[in-house]
């Protein structure tokens, strides 16, 4: 029998599925990483620590698996978005690599939109507004702050290609994690020259560009001694995660729409030609199906408000430790109402990107009064997050796109109260899946394509993708929800002012 693998490279950590020829997930391993934080707003981290992740969970699913290498036919990778690994001409790692999440080129996307023409004439050439999480303008912090560093500079890769380099010694990218980069021409799924050009970007410094179920060579004789593998292994495109996902949750195809709250909240649905936010609220990206895109709206800090709230404020719930904290606090919120009582958490720790591609922003409770306890405040954060899926949610049926179902993932999925809540805020019913195995799952089923198991995604996804659970929306918990969202979205509008003298401070004293 034939095996695949799926490797996710995440914030947090790497996570490795082996699965079968059937679609079955025979074993799977996850190793973690720390985050560094220099400053307030700042992420990096150590691109080597994703590589001694990759081999240590590919090492142990192949010996969980029971499985002989010769019979591992192909490689998906995923990973985190829009990150920078910056190489110099013999392919060292000048600088900590710089974050999705990281916020520090504000300025650097003010001179990206200027060097464009303005914001509209961006949009036009890439699809997409400049934003803080985007590669392009973290390469244009480098040349503007570390010019020492920018003089070394060779070649700049996401995060989940800097794992393919080290795999078959090439630089390669696919269409739906370079759409992240700002400097994909989207409707024409290749590096726009245009924009290079007003940048003065040298293109070499850029990977060529596949689709993602493309083989983009096989694996080299040190990688196959540290993997535990052959050369023979195939290496395919794979995809950013947030394709990657949809992939692993089957969004292949119109009107089907995914939500995922991970670290981050993701709502993305798939299209079958480039549709556009004129406003530049939504990314459009190309997706990870041949020749098809797809619209997603991104929160920055999703499942990682409530895990600000659990782990950084709530912390020691006595007698309660590990996950079983979070069982706990779902338990008290589950005993306050839809609404928490008329308190508002606005879920914008690290600056928000939509709909408001602000990264001065932060979050707060707004409405906190003696009545409300602990779970009055999970409940808010909770639903807080949730609010913030639907501001996407809204823009694109705003924009007519159909959505005719909506498929829930990542930990929010995998809790029944937060599950059900997702169903109320959208007012819409929601499904689960029989297997929920994320990023890793998606791109093993492009590794399955590009090994020739399937004719194209879609049909691996028909083949191993079947809907499990329905959740319907309550309608009494669905009325309050739309009181309450009105004010929710007009709260960061309110506060702009405030934040942005926040922001002031906080640049002139932390």
């Amino acid at each position: 029998m034939a095996f695949y693998l799926g490797i996710d490279v995440g914030t947090s950590g790497t996570k490795t599925l082996l699965v079968d020829e059937a679609g079955n997930v025979v074993a799977e391993s996850d190793a973690s990483y720390p985050l560094e934080q220099p400053r307030p707003g700042w992420t990096q981290q150590d691109p080597d620590d994703w590589w001694k992740a990759t081999v240590k969970t590919v090492r142990a699913v192949i010996k969980k698996g029971k499985v002989d290498a010769s019979d591992v036919k192909a490689i998906g990778l995923s990973g985190q978005m829009h990150g920078s690994v910056f190489l110099d001409k013999d392919d060292n790692v000048i600088r900590p690599a710089l974050l999705w999440n990281d916020q520090r080129t504000a300025a650097e996307c003010d001179e990206i939109t200027e060097s464009a023409g303005g914001r509209s004439a961006l949009i036009k050439m890439v699809a997409n507004p400049a934003l803080t999480g985007f590669q392009a303008p973290k390469i244009l912090w480098m040349r503007n702050n570390e010019k020492r560093n920018f003089a070394k500079l060779a070649k700049v890769l996401l995060p989940k290609d800097e794992i393919r380099r080290r795999l078959i010694g090439d630089y390669v990218t696919e269409v739906s994690d370079a759409s992240g980069t700002l400097l994909l021409d989207v409707v024409r799924r290749n590096w726009s020259k245009k924009l290079l050009g007003k940048l003065d970007l040298d293109p070499d410094l850029l990977p060529r560009v596949v689709e993602s179920e493309e083989v983009t060579g096989q694996l080299t004789s040190e990688a196959a001694k540290a993997l535990g593998l052959t050369t023979d292994c195939k290496v395919i495109g794979g995809a950013g995660d947030c394709a990657a996902g949809a992939v692993g949750n089957g969004v292949v195809k119109k009107g089907v729409l995914s939500t995922s709250i991970g670290t981050s909240g993701v709502m993305f649905v798939h299209s079958d030609e480039p549709q556009y936010d004129a406003a530049g609220r939504l990314h459009t990206f190309c997706h990870a199906v041949r020749g098809k895109w797809h619209m997603m709206g991104v929160n920055l800090t999703s499942g990682g408000s409530l895990q600000w709230w659990v782990e950084s404020v709530i912390q020691g719930l006595a007698g309660v430790s590990g996950k079983d904290v979070y069982k706990a606090v779902t338990e008290e919120a589950k005993k306050i109402d839809p609404g928490s009582e008329g308190l508002v958490f606005l879920p914008y720790l690290n600056g928000e990107r939509t709909p408001h591609a602000d990264p001065d922003v932060r979050g707060s409770f707004v409405g906190l009064g003696m009545n409300h306890n602990r779970g009055a405040m999970t409940r808010a954060v909770m639903e807080g997050i949730t609010f913030a899926l639907r501001d996407s949610l809204d823009i694109i049926e705003s924009l007519d796109v159909p959505v005719r179902q909506i498929r829930v993932s990542g930990g929010g999925s995998k809790n029944p109260f937060w599950r059900q809540m997702q169903a109320d805020v959208f007012g819409r019913k929601v499904t689960t899946l029989k297997v929920e195995q994320g990023p890793a799952y998606g791109v093993a089923l492009l590794a399955m394509v590009g090994d020739g198991l399937h004719r194209n995604i879609e049909s691996a996804c028909k083949a191993n993708i079947l809907v499990a659970e329905e959740t319907q929306a309550d309608r009494a918990a669905a009325k309050r929800y739309n009181a309450l969202f009105p004010v929710y979205r007009d709260l960061y509008g309110q506060l702009k002012e405030s934040t942005q003298a926040l922001a002031e401070y906080r640049e002139a004293f932390l």
